[in-house]
């Protein structure tokens, strides 16, 4: 069964949200390796909605805009904030992010700025079918900044039909590298050495993935870390983190299909026209 991996974030603790559902938005890189320095574009983005507050991953498209997944900006209450920060918080409890002064009405840009960081509205694109029709996925959703970045390098989105080039059989040797700030999968210091997500440390990682299936809407790729081909996959908290190929932005991290996120991941493809032309004038007018 599918799984999101949209991450939540409780008020005094970060909290991950793993239960099974039609399909789930992800969260952090299974395996992989921390990033750095390498994906300095690619940000966390905190938001509330009508249940709670959610963490998911992003990555800065212009100075004024981040691309991400639809079903990280559906129903968002207020503003969103946006941490580029590469390692957040190494240890629990706490995030380290302070919860919103009314909850119910999410973030506002005062408050955002006054901890430090960039605030944001939220968009959906208007077909985004949550999760209930994958020929008709469309989950992408951007972040439009109050305020421009400067000195970072906004990552470029691929050209249309970019990856109908590699269909099989050159899919399946062809490496992917998704980038986001979701769980680690890992054996716990003790008891059942089952591996299980973990909430901190709170970074930013890469991994490598082979391809494996590519539809009109969406790019599965191979997330087991124990793939001699690639070096992990995405998890609950990677949601709407990119997904790039020589260079381009080719899909938006979408959903998984195990709990424990060490199988298949959905990726949104965003080189299509049904994701461009929406996107188009936010990008125009940035």
């Amino acid at each position: 069964m599918r799984s999101r991996l949209k991450a939540a974030m409780a008020v005094l603790v970060t909290a991950l949200t793993l239960g099974a559902m039609t399909a789930a938005p992800a969260a952090a890189v299974t395996g992989g390796t921390p990033d750095g320095d390498a994906h300095p574009n690619v940000g966390l983005i905190l938001f509330y909605d009508g249940t709670g507050r959610f963490r998911c991953s992003a990555t800065l498209v212009t100075p004024t805009v981040l691309l991400t997944a639809a079903h990280c900006t559906d129903g968002t209450k207020g503003k969103t904030l946006v941490d580029f920060r590469s390692v957040v918080k190494e240890t629990g409890p706490s995030s380290g992010y302070a919860a919103a002064a009314d909850p119910a009405n999410g973030y506002t840009q005062a408050e955002i700025e006054a901890a430090g960081f960039r605030s944001g509205t939220a968009y959906t694109h208007p077909e985004y079918s949550d999760f209930t029709d994958l020929d008709n996925w469309n989950d992408v959703g951007v972040i439009v900044l109050d305020r421009p970045v400067t000195g970072i390098e906004p990552a470029k989105i691929a050209p249309l039909n970019y990856l109908d080039d590699y269909a099989q059989p050159r899919l399946n040797k062809t490496i992917f590298t998704s980038v986001g700030y979701g769980t680690e999968v890992r054996k716990p210091d003790s008891g059942p050495q089952k591996p299980t997500p973990m909430t901190f440390p709170l970074i930013r990682r890469y991994a490598d993935q082979p391809g494996q299936k590519l539809t009109d809407q969406i790019l599965q790729l191979n997330g087991n870390p124990n793939d001699t081909k690639g070096t992990g996959g995405t998890c609950f908290g990677d949601s709407g983190g990119p997904t790039f190929l020589n260079g381009y932005l080719v899909t938006v991290t979408s959903y998984a299909y195990t709990d424990n996120c060490r199988y298949l991941g959905g990726y949104q493809r965003v080189d299509i026209e049904v994701a461009q032309d929406w996107l188009a004038p936010f990008l125009a007018t940035s």
